[in-house]
């Protein structure tokens, strides 16, 4: 990271079937190995498969389980006069939407289902209803940041 140059960040295309960059995003955070057309498939199915019976669309319920799952605050380690504190720290959007994103695909992965698409579905599902692994790190670590509020005068 350059001292006294901006970091310029990639510009992200939209992805091919519904045109929205945040499921791209979402697809190359789901992609191993440089398997893109693999991952878009297995998203795309599972979006689908979480929407069904749903009344929005897939693209508002993938928003809305990606904002029920998004941090708002975070707890940050600073050293201060010898000790260490836990510092509640607000997130910024593009921040929160990769650490929810990261979330929601950790979860699904230690989900014992069988295959990434119906695992996917079940968490994006869980996410869009406010239940799941995902939204119980999302609690715990607005929790921990709400215990170290006293603490919060020490952020820069």
């Amino acid at each position: 990271m350059p001292r006294k140059a901006f970091v310029t960040r990639k510009e992200i295309l939209p992805d091919p079937k519904y045109g929205e960059v945040l499921i791209q995003k979402f697809i190359n955070k789901v992609m191993w190995e440089g398997k893109k057309s693999v991952a878009e498939r297995i998203v795309y199915d599972a979006i689908e498969k979480a929407a069904k019976g749903k009344s929005d669309g897939p693209i508002e319920m993938f928003r809305r389980a990606l904002e029920n799952v998004r941090p708002k605050v975070m707890v940050k380690s600073t050293r201060i006069g010898g000790a260490n504190y836990q510092v509640p720290m607000e997130v910024t959007l593009e921040k929160s939407q990769s650490i929810g994103m990261k979330w929601i695909i950790s979860a699904a992965r230690a989900r014992s289902e069988k295959g990434m698409m119906e695992k996917l579905a079940a968490e994006l599902d869980d996410a869009y209803n406010k239940r799941g692994n995902a939204f119980k790190k999302m609690d715990e670590t607005h929790k921990m940041a709400e215990a170290n509020k006293a603490f919060a005068h020490f952020k820069w």
